[in-house]
């Protein structure tokens, strides 16, 4: 495992890093990129989106938002559009190509409308500008048609196999968009199919705290979740099994919160931010920690509380409460993890 480390570390020796906002008390709550990999969508309640050009970390978008209380964002399949949702209930869409206002403001293109709680997560359905899946407070999450702005099915909410709290996370099956899973305040994930709303496919159990995140493995028979009981757990879902745990004790007792998670193109990292800051690469498969990027030059400062890969898997981008984003580089490794 020394040299496994080692070798990654070296990797990690190019990295950049920018700020997001101009105002110290403004943390960094949600980010996304886009497939082609140059440019990032984040999301802090300062009333804007802000799209980043990842190569040279300067701004392209900044977006005006109707309501400032913004908890997610997301970039489009083909990264024409961004989304985002809040504390308002509704989710936001703007298309990047509009022609700007009078005072140089991006017109709002969709408001999709029909969540009774904030909403927590949205995600647009791979390859499809069309349709996306929002998770919500109000224990739901909505599949939508973007171009009508209507409910295509609700999933949860009155049927007795959905979520009994918040939603918080979703996660989309990249190999069959027709699944999905959620992760809750009621400790649990569930796996929905968008062709069957009436219930949840599977309920899958271990967590003792809520679950912040969730995420596919890239073979889509896997998936990953991270908690306030300060684990990560790799479940399957054929089985409905547990497969791993991902757990590295705290001397001092106090448990720090799993927060945001990604996976390397291969599988053989999961990457998971945590609420004091660190940032753990794990191997899948021994469930050891290779790298903690929390302990590195120019880390964090403040609770990790978003992470995304770039779509070829070159490149980790970390948010923070301490108002930055970083973008960690894997330099010529990029085909190996």
């Amino acid at each position: 495992m020394q040299g496994h480390k080692v070798k990654l570390q070296s990797a990690l020796a190019r990295r950049i890093w920018f700020v997001v906002g101009s105002c110290k008390d403004i943390p960094v709550y949600s980010l996304d990129w886009t497939p082609e990999k140059n440019r990032i969508v984040s999301a802090s309640q300062d009333g804007r989106l802000i799209v980043w050009n990842a190569l040279t970390s300067q701004k392209t978008h900044a977006i005006k938002l109707p309501c400032a209380w913004v908890m997610t964002c997301a970039f489009s399949p083909f990264g024409h559009s961004v989304a985002c949702g809040g504390l308002d209930s509704v989710c936001s869409i703007f298309n990047l190509n509009s022609p700007t206002d009078k005072e140089g403001n991006l017109p709002l293109s969709r408001m999709l409308s029909g969540h009774k709680g904030y909403v927590s997560a949205c995600q647009y359905v791979p390859d499809e500008e069309g349709h996306m899946i929002t998770g919500s407070g109000d224990q739901t999450c909505i599949l939508w048609d973007i171009t009508t702005g209507l409910r295509t099915s609700v999933f949860g909410g009155e049927f007795q196999s959905g979520h009994s709290a918040d939603v918080l996370s979703v996660s989309i099956n990249a190999s069959n968009p027709k699944l999905f899973v959620s992760g809750s305040c009621d400790t649990t994930a569930r796996l929905w199919d968008t062709r069957v709303a009436s219930r949840a496919q599977r309920t899958f159990y271990g967590h003792e705290g809520d679950v912040n995140t969730v995420k596919f493995f890239p073979d889509g028979n896997r998936f990953g979740t991270g908690s306030d009981d300060g684990t990560c757990r790799l479940f399957d879902i054929r089985t409905g099994h547990q497969l791993q745990v991902y757990y590295q004790p705290h001397g001092d007792g106090d448990i720090p919160h799993v927060t945001s998670i990604a996976f390397s193109i291969s599988g053989r990292l999961l990457f998971a931010g945590y609420s004091n800051g660190d940032c753990y690469m794990w191997d899948t498969l021994l469930a050891k920690v290779v790298l903690n990027l929390g302990s590195v030059q120019n880390s964090h400062e403040g609770r990790i509380s978003c992470l995304g890969l770039s779509a070829d898997g070159s490149a980790l981008c970390t948010g923070s409460w301490d108002t930055n984003l970083k973008i960690w580089a894997f330099g010529g490794h990029r085909t190996v993890i």
